[in-house]
């Protein structure tokens, strides 16, 4: 796809990957949609984009405000040629320290709104016959460590979502990415304190990457076309080995990850 002139929805982009992932775009020559609950952030972001960016503040764990983004997004822009899926929340907890409440919370934002925002722009898609939509996901959708159900839950549901989406949009000319990082340094932990200690020991192997080389691999698989994307390179041996091995993948994450008190 060539990005030139294209609109690309981006939720998350108040900060850490989708905002990386707006200034990415915008260098390769498209006008994106900023997607976030904190519009102050989104009108920085868009500010410094100079006029290449739109801000669209919403909650996307509501599907009525999800509508709403929709048809505002359609009136002022129109329908997205891409759509990256990337709002990611939630604290890591083992399912006996989890609430009904803290789970709706982790199943809102990404699952959902993910969901959410894709059925609200699919069917102008397909009737085009043309567009791309990228899921960012974790490795936990692969590899499961203790202590945070409710995010591998989400994530879990993600990989399913990628999934039916392939099946459901195959031969309609929209396309589907799953773009998929290690440990990143962005202000998720800080913004969910007590969760960085969980991260299994073993991952140490997996160098940490930054949101800027996160972006750019990106927006390069949305432009290729391509179907999956792993970062940093140890990732894939470690998803590989999650595919072959899956119950030395569990055991390990299980001797390495958290404990309970």
């Amino acid at each position: 796809m060539d990005l030139r002139g294209k609109i690309v929805l981006i939720t998350g982009a108040s900060s850490g990957i989708g905002a990386a992932a707006a200034r990415e775009f915008v260098r390769a020559g498209a006008d994106v949609a900023l997607v976030a609950r904190n519009a102050a952030r989104l009108n920085e972001l868009a500010k410094e984009l100079d006029g290449a960016a739109h801000v669209f503040p919403a909650d996307l764990g509501d599907p009525d405000e999800v509508v709403a983004l929709a048809a505002e997004v359609k009136a002022r822009l129109g329908v997205p040629d891409v759509i990256v899926n990337n709002a990611g929340a939630g604290r890591w907890l083992f399912v006996d320290e989890s609430t009904p409440h803290d789970f709706r919370a982790m199943a809102a934002v990404p699952y959902l709104a993910a969901g959410y925002v894709t059925c609200a722009f699919a069917a102008d898609m397909v009737r085009r016959g043309s567009g791309r939509i990228v899921v960012v996901n974790s490795p936990v959708s692969r590899a499961t460590w203790p202590g945070a159900f409710g995010y591998a839950a989400a994530r879990w549901g993600l990989r399913g979502l990628v999934n039916a989406l392939r099946a459901d949009l195959r031969g309609t000319g929209v396309g589907v990415t799953e773009v998929m990082p290690g440990k990143v340094s962005s202000d998720y932990f800080a913004n969910n304190p007590g969760s960085e200690e969980r991260v299994p020991a073993v991952s140490a192997i997996v160098p940490t990457v930054t949101p800027e080389q996160v972006a750019r691999a990106l927006v390069a698989a949305t432009a290729r076309d391509r179907r999956r994307v792993l970062l940093p390179l140890m990732l894939r041996a470690v998803a590989a080995q999650a595919w072959l091995a899956p119950r030395l993948t569990d055991w390990l994450m299980g001797a390495t990850g958290a404990k309970r008190r």
